[in-house]
């Protein structure tokens, strides 16, 4: 007769566990985050709590929250009340941490006051993938992506929001005002005066939320980039990759190494737009990998002459596309790029082989710039296709010469975008699938770099545990 595997008796009295490490498998990754901080120098990198107290009640050793957190943002549990349920049911996490369970408070308030010192672990795990040389390439990709705050869009305002807002507000207004007008013509009734007692309250209040947006709006003026959100100051309102579509939030910039895909480094930011962020980001990765000479790849997004030029200046090679903004281009006009420098004599040779000579250098918008031209368009036999103006003038940057060089690094290079999509692209794909459909749980860029800190960790660790395994790793950090 048949029987089913059975579990154990409930009532049956034992020691549960007979030795916790022995569930604790050897390849366990928490044995790896159990090595890592016990080989951290809490006190050097900033941590608060190191030294216990000698007055009042006893407190947690900084190791064993940071241990919490780590496991935690690793296993898809980054909020502190999910935290303290798990340390009191987790075989694992009794094990890290010696079967203490820290309340909800303790263990947010270690995130909140340790924002600093966390970001430097993040930074020591990095040293530590340097070390173990899985940083030893020369080349990142470079890219940017947009995350939530906690901050509701409803709760962000612009000057355009404000304008909608406003013009949604006067016509109600004017609705109501014509079903009084409507009310007034109808013999009254009991019914009839309710209804028009309702259609009081209602422009009361919305007189009130007229007077609520003219604060707003005071604020909002008086801000740098004149916007606000009300429930996380910092969090900016932003465009995302489709199309009438935005997020309120942050735009996180991270370099990813081409060879292991290990985030090299990361920044917070609340500016929409990444073409500030190039040369910022390049230098840091730089500094990180200790390497004299780095190549940089990224998207259109990117490209900036000052932001270029100042990466090369750095030592940094970067390789981008230059985005098609040409309106003659657009129009089906020749465009910049059909139109040909020659070096040696400080000309362009136009597409019917005109010469256009140097005319003059002026300064625009900060850059120094030459134009140049050639009197021969008017009597052009393709000068539809060329200008409507009287003739066609070409602009050239004083140093132009590095962005034509990086084009034809990239034009000998036709796989590098292809490269930066599956090196930056997938880390952001795996950090935001372990936040969940959901949004940053702290508030201000301060404390969300914290929180983005612990995520890049918990990233780079899982990274490293795939490519060398659990053994491999302990024996690095015990070196």
């Amino acid at each position: 007769m048949g029987r089913f595997i059975a579990g154990a008796d409930r009532t049956q009295t034992t020691l549960f566990p007979p030795c916790m490490d022995d569930w604790i498998d050897e390849e366990n990754p928490v044995r790896v985050v159990d090595a890592f901080v016990d080989a951290l120098d809490l006190s050097g990198l900033g941590f608060e709590g190191v030294a216990p107290a000698s007055t009042g009640r006893p407190s947690y050793h900084p190791s064993v929250l940071l241990k919490l957190y780590i496991y935690g943002y690793l296993n898809r549990v980054q909020s502190s009340r999910r935290l303290e349920r798990e340390a009191g049911r987790n075989v694992e996490l009794m094990w890290l941490l010696g079967c203490l369970a820290p309340d909800h408070k303790t263990i947010a308030d270690f995130r909140r006051d340790n924002g600093v010192a966390i970001k430097q672990v993040c930074s020591r795990f990095v040293m530590l993938c340097r070390e173990m040389d899985l940083l030893a390439g020369r080349s990142v990709a470079i890219d940017g992506s947009k995350f939530k705050a906690v901050n509701n869009r409803d709760r962000n305002f612009t000057k355009a929001k404000l304008q909608r807002r406003r013009q949604q507000i006067e016509e109600s207004v004017a609705r109501y005002l014509s079903q009084f007008d409507t009310a007034d013509r109808q013999e009254p009734t009991e019914v009839l005066a309710a209804k028009t007692d309702r259609l009081k309250e209602k422009i009361a209040r919305l007189g009130d939320e007229m007077r609520r947006l003219d604060a707003l709006e005071t604020q909002m003026l008086s801000s740098p980039d004149q916007q606000i959100s009300l429930t996380d100051p910092d969090a900016r309102s932003m465009s995302s990759s489709g199309r009438g579509t935005g997020v309120v939030g942050y735009n996180v910039q991270v370099a990813v190494d081409t060879d292991n895909h290990i985030i090299v480094t990361h920044e917070v930011t609340n500016v929409g737009t990444d073409r500030a962020q190039l040369s910022g980001m390049a230098t840091k990765a730089k500094a990180v990998l200790g390497a004299e000479q780095l190549d940089v790849v990224a998207d259109r997004g990117y490209f900036s002459g000052e932001q270029i030029l100042a990466s090369e200046q750095a030592g940094v090679t970067v390789t981008l596309p230059k985005p098609l903004t040409s309106q003659a281009k657009a129009a089906g006009r020749f465009g910049k790029q059909d139109f040909v420098y020659i070096p040696d004599q400080d000309t362009y040779r136009c597409p019917a082989g005109e010469v256009l000579k140097y005319r003059y250098t002026t300064v625009e918008a900060g850059l120094t710039v030459s134009r140049y031209w050639t009197s021969a368009c008017p009597r052009c036999p393709i000068k539809a296709r060329c200008t409507p103006a009287p003739e066609r003038r070409v602009t050239r940057w004083e140093h132009e010469h590095i962005l034509e060089a990086m084009q034809c690094c990239l034009d000998a290079d036709p796989n590098a975008m292809r490269v930066r999509r599956q090196t930056v692209e997938h880390p952001f794909g795996t950090l935001k699938a372990r936040m969940g459909a959901t949004h940053f749980l702290m508030k201000t860029k301060r404390h969300v770099s914290t929180e983005m800190a612990l995520h890049v960790l918990a990233y780079n660790l899982t990274r490293v545990l795939s490519i060398l395994g659990t053994r491999k790793m302990l024996a690095a950090i015990a070196t």
